[in-house]
């Protein structure tokens, strides 16, 4: 009964390590995309300003 017992609980181990890699490959992916949003939107808004910076550098040259 002792073999049995053992085996059922590698098997259960195994399959909840499983399942919290998934989770945290699914938190990085939330993370990432958050991150990229944030960088967007940065860029987005500083955009215009280093436009007009460089033009006023190309006219001045």
């Amino acid at each position: 009964m002792s073999k049995l017992q053992n085996w059922a609980a590698r098997k259960y181990i195994q399959l909840t390590h499983r399942d919290e890699e998934g989770q945290g490959l699914a938190e990085y992916g939330l993370i990432l995309a958050l991150i990229s949003v944030v960088c967007i939107l940065a860029l987005t808004a500083l955009g215009t300003n280093i436009n007009g910076t460089l033009g006023a550098v190309n006219a001045a040259f």
